[in-house]
């Protein structure tokens, strides 16, 4: 479809101007996401909305220049359709907020239009422009073979926040991509120019400065010639520097630490000819009471063929060192703690990519409410509600609406995760017979009440507690570290996994 200039003859002029509007369509096959195969991701998201507007039908559409293609289909045996009879081609011309056909038969745009009047019957309509990069490339929609009242205020913003997500999973899997080809094209040049095995290859690391232990990557101690171990004394890596680099590190450092969280370098590894030069991205995660580092995370990685290559080769690293600076402060402490603790490499990915989308999801409803902080029903919703089936609910959940700070939101996101799906994978939510009771309540004083929620599952295998505890509850049990006050029960009884959250109330204003 890409290149073709041919006009939408049937759309109003308005319509066909925001169809063909060359930054939208740029955007659009920039993702290069038309006739991809189906995703669990977006198909979640897909029956999310049906479900939240009690539909039978629900779209995530992609409104090429001739056609709309669907991305994900709930309820609807089609895989695309003419963009000159598309509703979505109105709702993307229509502006940032959804757009609502309550009968398309009474309304002028649409009572001719064949979804109407032939087999698909389309009555009801709504629909939100998904927004990647200042283009709206397409919409979540939601369609009724009947005609609808006018969708509450309520329904129609958790549809454009469902719209948000859709989004957003097509901006992260368009960087996933990006990733994959910048990472594939290294591999090709690295072949083609005979350079060293693994020069984009990251060592990532935790050092606290109190126990002068560094939990690492194994790779790290290849770096360094030192004997393969998961765990290191910060003195032999510096014993390890080449001794021409010693002072320039050490002073580096230390000034990188007294300025700022940040810290670069670069050094040789002594023992080696030619030598072995690696680099340094370390970050301040924690300090004390007076201010000093007692927690930094970083990456190593070997530049020695950087450092001997052309300027293209260098060009390429540096992209790559870029990119791992942009994300390391927002996944690293996930990262570290998830690959510490998967035994697989796939598990790692799985238990990863899970996380990182939780954590997404608090942190959009949060940007979307500039920070002012998350209802908790709503975030109850968007966090665990894609675990239930709408075919047998399984998951009762009740409790008054409640107003969540931002460090609340984004904790309790994260540990609903974890229930959800460690419920899914091995506790009750993993056999038909099985349930779930969420409900939270408050209690207390005016000035100092609490919120207590609770989870419990029932009817599922019987449960005996791990011999040990994986990241998934160590990460339930620290998640609300930064709610002072915050208290949190997580026990693994014979009848189904327990667990109870109990956290202050702030006075917050939506």
């Amino acid at each position: 479809m890409t290149g073709k200039t041919q006009t939408v003859p049937e759309l109003p002029a308005e319509v066909a101007r925001a169809v063909k509007d060359v930054d939208r369509l740029a955007v659009l096959h920039g993702l290069e996401m038309l006739d991809t195969a189906a995703d669990p991701d977006f198909d979640r998201v897909s029956s999310l909305a049906a479900a939240v507007m009690q539909v039978p039908m629900a779209l995530v559409t992609l409104v090429d220049l001739e056609r709309q293609w669907f991305k994900s289909c709930f309820g609807l045996d089609e895989a695309e359709t003419a963009t000159d009879v598309s509703f979505c081609a109105h709702a993307i011309a229509a502006g940032d907020e959804p757009m609502v056909v309550v009968d398309a038969t009474t309304d002028s745009r649409f009572k001719t239009n064949p979804l109407v009047t032939g087999k698909h019957h389309v009555r009801f309509y709504a629909g939100a422009p998904m927004i990647v990069a200042g283009a709206r490339i397409g919409t979540l929609c939601v369609l009724d073979h009947e005609p609808h009242g006018f969708p509450s205020r309520a329904e129609l913003h958790q549809l454009k926040s469902l719209a948000g997500l859709a989004a957003s999973l097509f901006t992260l899997k368009d960087a996933t991509r990006s990733g994959a080809i910048a990472e594939a094209a290294l591999v090709r040049e690295e072949k083609r120019r005979a350079i060293a095995l693994d020069a984009a290859s990251l060592a990532s690391w935790a050092w606290d400065i109190r126990t002068d232990i560094i939990e690492c990557d194994t790779l790290m101690s290849e770096l360094f010639s030192l004997p393969r171990s998961n765990r290191l004394r910060a003195r032999d890596i510096l014993t390890a520097i080449d001794p021409r680099d010693v002072y320039q590190t050490e002073t580096r450092f230390r000034d990188a630490l007294t300025g700022s969280d940040d810290y670069f370098g670069e050094y040789r590894v002594k023992g080696f000819h030619p030598p072995r030069w690696l680099a340094t991205r370390g970050r301040v995660i924690e300090r004390d009471g007076d201010g000093k580092p007692t927690l930094i995370f970083g990456v190593n990685y070997d530049i020695s063929e950087r450092k001997l290559g052309d300027e293209r080769q260098r060009l390429l690293l540096r992209e790559l060192n870029h990119r791992v600076k942009n994300t390391l402060a927002t996944v690293q402490a996930l990262a570290t703690q998830t690959v510490r603790h998967a035994r697989q490499p796939s598990e790692f990915l799985e238990a990863f990519g899970a996380r990182l989308q939780a954590l997404g999801i608090a942190h959009n409803l949060l940007s979307d409410r500039e920070w002012r902080g998350i209802g908790i029903s709503e975030l109850v919703q968007i966090e665990v509600k894609p675990f239930e089936t709408a075919e047998q609910p399984r998951m009762t959940i009740s409790g008054d609406d409640l107003l969540l700070s931002p460090d609340q939101a984004v904790g309790l996101g994260l540990i609903l995760h974890e229930l959800a799906s460690n419920a899914l994978k091995y506790g009750s939510l993993s056999v038909p017979s099985g349930r779930v009771d969420l409900g939270w309540r408050t209690q207390g004083r005016r000035d100092a009440r609490r919120l207590v929620l609770t989870w419990r599952e029932s009817g599922g295998p019987q449960v005996a507690p791990p011999d040990r505890h994986g990241f998934g509850s160590i990460l339930i049990r620290r998640s609300l570290a930064k709610v002072i006050s915050s208290e949190v029960t997580h026990e693994f009884r014979p009848e189904g996994v327990f667990a109870e959250i109990s956290m202050p109330l702030e006075e917050l204003s939506k």
